[in-house]
């Protein structure tokens, strides 16, 4: 029984990182006002790989309408204004040498609409991770009986426990994406 409850804080730690990070990429959808966050999931071509924009440049909110973007490195300047132009999120920066600044425009009804569809698609992400952390789950129950250590009856035991765990994160996601989609919805 302590191997199941090892498994089930095992299981829960992973999917409790899941909603963490599907917490982030909802911090990036904006509804209206500028925020650092918003630019967080932008990443940015640089230095032979991808990276993201918090590693080469600092971002701030001077008003409630613009986000100035300090680039570090000056080759960067355009490969960042280009990344956050390409990275879906409505936004047009202009450079201005080192500075990048991204003025946040009045959300529309279709603008709202594509904000709630990527707010659907990251929720949709994070479930594929429970799911995904719940298959890894059960895969561990069925070794233990392959190994001989639990009965088939105790993988019955262990698979209703993983599933009950899996349908409450399932439920914190949806619950998640209702909240993110009325926010974005309100004018």
């Amino acid at each position: 029984m302590s191997d199941l409850n090892a498994l089930l804080d095992d299981i829960k730690r992973r999917m409790e990182s899941a909603l963490e990070s599907l917490r982030r990429d909802f911090s990036g959808l904006r509804s209206g006002r500028a925020s650092p966050a918003l630019l967080e999931p932008v990443r940015v071509e640089a230095y032979g790989g991808e990276v993201p924009l918090t590693q080469v440049a600092s971002i701030a909110v001077p008003e409630a309408r613009m986000i100035t973007v300090q680039v570090w490195d000056r080759v960067l300047a355009g490969a960042v204004e280009r990344a956050i132009r390409d990275a879906g999120l409505g936004l047009n920066p202009a450079g201005e040498g080192q500075t990048i600044r991204v003025p946040i425009p009045q959300l529309t009804e279709e603008r709202r609409n594509e904000l709630a569809k990527a707010a659907a698609r990251y929720a949709e992400g994070a479930k594929i991770a429970v799911r995904g952390v719940r298959r890894d789950g059960m895969d561990k129950a069925k070794a233990f009986e392959k190994k001989g250590d639990i009965s088939q009856d105790d993988v019955k035991t262990w698979s209703d426990a993983i599933q009950k765990t899996t349908d409450q994160y399932v439920k914190k996601v949806d619950d998640m994406l209702v909240e993110k989609e009325k926010e974005i919805k309100q004018v």
